[in-house]
């Protein structure tokens, strides 16, 4: 059995690809939102040993959507693969009939597409296809689809989210009616198939209309008993309640488990004595998604009592080649490209004599120090003995970020001569703050406030424009403040002198003294400060926020949140800018 999964995290990073694919334990591994590319995939990302891989990623977006598919060859071998739902993504030359996964692809003739907001519709599924958004493979007992459909960000993607379900349906209602085949769906769906698989679903409110939203009603007609997939998951888990996979991490929404269930496994009804069980996996963090898993029996026992093994049901008699989609194929890992890195390599003629001098300020590649910053993924959990898996965690892929540091040499050099009377230049930079504060031990004490007093007070700058500059620079300039008026009382003679440290000291304990935040109105509780990162004319403005967690029916103010569905016990709708609590504070000193 399947128990662990990989979560979002970067592709690119990996260096050993093949072991993390083996830590899953599973058979068929999908992910969604890939964020990457092809241009940027390692090859032991794309081409891992024992695996098979296969990817769609956007036309024109770099670094959106994208998905993948990887198979273990030492069980089985798809015997087709198709990039996309409509068949209008073609390798060069296209596939051939008999390559196919169906003989013929959904029209737009077919569908009763959604218009958009000026009322029209698409002629073509061309754009619902170009952002990298499922798979098409063929195991022989079934046809796996993998899909990450996409969410509603506006009203104007509602039509285009609309219209790739419908696209989605009808790729799988040809293959059930007009090929007699067996279907899995799954992915990130990006929908919630009934309250119960959405954090505020038990509130009046969120479960009276429900069913308005027209990808809810699609989905509701689209599984049974009114449709033909299966959800896989709640089949084992009827009544069970909070097994969400998705969460709102900008709001630290997991921790409470405050998400939304909308990755599943679809499956047709004639592949349910096929499944062994399903379940989610939330305990693996690193994600706003966690993985979720179907295991399948390693064989069934039919009603005539004869015996039916799963490996004989999917055609793995003989061995074939992958299907030509298969990045296997791809020219940069095929051996028909010429690889970028192998005009950077050293050639065996090509070292300098030793006596030629080395170019200042360069060093050869061989040389440099490169780190590669990466993210972490988790270990496995102990799996069980199941031989056959289907595996579907996320994976929300950042491109990696290359840091090259070049070594630089650490002989001395000759310092060249300077002409005499001419004055040594002294190279000019910018002074630290504690440079204005030094005393001189030979001066006197009347000498020292003449000429070393000279205190630099930094301006009083906007907060609300880089308000963690200002605060850090704050904070070291008081601490130099303190120190500092704790030794002119040390060095001070007159008894006049202590007074006047004092008072000092408390002048400037007055002056940079971090402004301390505000209690919210509902709790008392002191709030948390955070920083505005939406584009805008807000963007880096400070403010504050009830620091309790988010959680079913916290406030989100009288516009979002009716007054007698909101729990105290979670965060209430309390919100005051930094500038404000900074103009209070002025105020009352």
């Amino acid at each position: 059995m399947c128990r662990n999964g990989l979560t979002r995290t970067s592709w690119n990073t990996f260096k050993d690809c093949n072991g993390i694919l083996d830590e899953l334990h599973a058979d068929i591994i999908c992910f969604q939102e890939m964020k990457s590319s092809r241009a940027s995939l390692a090859h032991s990302v794309a081409v891992p040993e024992n695996f098979a891989s296969f990817f769609s990623f956007p036309a024109t977006k770099g670094g959106y959507s994208g998905v993948a598919v990887y198979v273990d060859l030492r069980r089985i071998t798809p015997l087709k693969a198709e990039e996309g739902l409509s068949g209008t993504l073609q390798p060069k030359p296209p596939l051939e009939f008999e390559e196919r996964v169906s003989p013929s692809y959904p029209s737009t003739n077919d569908i009763e597409l959604f218009p958009d907001e000026d009322g029209g519709v698409p002629h073509s599924f061309d754009a619902l296809d170009a952002e990298g958004r499922g798979l098409v493979v063929d195991f022989g007992l079934f046809v796996l689809i993998n899909v990450y459909c996409p969410n509603e960000t506006s009203d104007a993607r509602a039509a285009f989210k609309m219209n790739y379900h419908l696209l989605l349906q009808e790729r799988v209602r040809r293959l059930i009616e007009e090929e007699h085949r067996e279907v899995i769906v799954l992915g990130d769906i990006n929908v919630c198939a009934t309250p119960m698989d959405h954090c505020d679903g038990h509130l009046p409110s969120t479960s009276a209309n429900f069913w308005e939203h027209p990808a809810r009603q699609w989905f509701r007609n689209w599984l049974g008993p009114n449709g033909p997939m299966i959800d896989v998951v709640r089949s084992f888990w009827p009544e069970r309640k909070g097994m969400f996979t998705c969460w709102n991490t900008k709001i630290s929404a997991r921790a409470t488990n405050y998400g939304t269930r909308i990755d599943y496994v679809l499956v047709t009804r004639g592949l349910m004595k096929w499944i062994k069980h399903g379940d989610i996996q939330p305990s693996l963090k690193g994600s706003d998604h966690c993985p979720i898993f179907v295991d399948l029996h390693d064989e069934i026992t039919l009603e005539t009592g004869e015996t039916v093994k799963l490996l004989d049901c999917i055609q793995q008699g003989t061995k074939r080649d992958l299907p030509r989609i298969a990045a296997k194929h791809w020219e940069e890992f095929s051996g028909k490209q010429t690889l970028l890195s192998s005009f950077f390599g050293k050639g065996k003629n090509s070292e300098k004599s030793p006596s030629e001098p080395e170019p200042p300020g360069l060093v050869p590649s061989e040389s440099r120090e490169t780190s590669v910053v990466s993210s972490q993924a988790h270990g496995p959990a102990k799996p069980s003995t199941s031989t056959s898996s289907i595996s579907i965690p996320k994976s929300q892929t950042k491109s990696s970020k290359l840091v090259s540091k070049p070594i630089t040499s650490t002989k001395k050099r000759k310092p060249s001569p300077t002409p005499s009377g001419s004055k040594k230049k002294v190279k000019g930079g910018q002074a630290d703050i504690s440079s204005f504060f030094t005393k001189t031990s030979n001066s006197s004490a009347s000498q020292s406030t003449q000429q070393n007093d000279v205190i630099h007070i930094p301006s009083d700058t906007d907060e609300d424009a880089n308000p963690i500059a200002s605060q850090d620079q704050l904070d070291a300039d008081y601490r130099l403040a303190l120190q500092l008026s704790e030794e002119a009382s040390t060095l001070s003679v007159e008894p006049s002198s202590s007074q006047n440290s004092s008072s000092s000291k408390s002048a400037w304990s007055s002056l940079f003294t971090p402004i301390p935040p505000p209690k919210c109105n509902v709790h008392g509780e002191i709030t948390k400060k955070y920083i505005a990162n939406k584009p805008g004319p807000n963007k880096g403005r400070a403010f504050y926020l009830c620091s309790r967690p988010v959680g079913p029916g916290y406030d989100k103010g009288k516009g979002e949140r009716l007054r007698e569905e909101v729990d105290h016990q979670y965060r209430c709708n309390y919100f005051k800018w930094a500038s404000e609590v900074k103009r209070e504070a002025s105020s009352s000193k």
